[in-house]
């Protein structure tokens, strides 16, 4: 089993910063690739940022720039470092773990409330 533990939600105004975390436990060593994912009320959840097994980092259009998704490989660990956050961003922010095959985890997810 595979749990995946997000962290560093919070209230901010627009044009501020928060950082996400998402701490990974259990058979984690064949994970094909990690990813920060949204749903905002009356929406679609959708693809934030991801980070491959490779390094290879993608990023949903509208969080170009501001966005920036890491990762600390000895801790299991990934990151989401949002900055000129604005009203749009409000959502709850979910962590994913997929392996090969398609076998995928979520975190229970983190709030992230901008206000304007």
């Amino acid at each position: 089993q595979v749990q995946l533990v997000e962290s560093g939600g919070g209230l901010v105004q627009a044009g501020g910063s928060l950082k996400l975390s998402c701490a990974a436990s259990g058979i984690i060593f064949s994970i094909s690739h990690m990813g920060w994912y949204r749903q905002a009320p009356g929406k679609q959840r959708e693809l934030v940022a991801r980070v491959f097994s490779g390094g290879t980092t993608n990023y949903a259009d509208s969080v170009k720039g501001r966005f920036t998704i890491s990762r600390e490989l000895r801790k299991n660990t990934i990151y989401l470092q949002m900055n000129n956050l604005g009203p749009e961003d409000t959502a709850l922010y979910y962590c994913k773990g997929t392996f090969p095959g398609g076998v995928t985890y979520w975190g229970q997810g983190t709030q992230v409330t901008v206000s304007s």
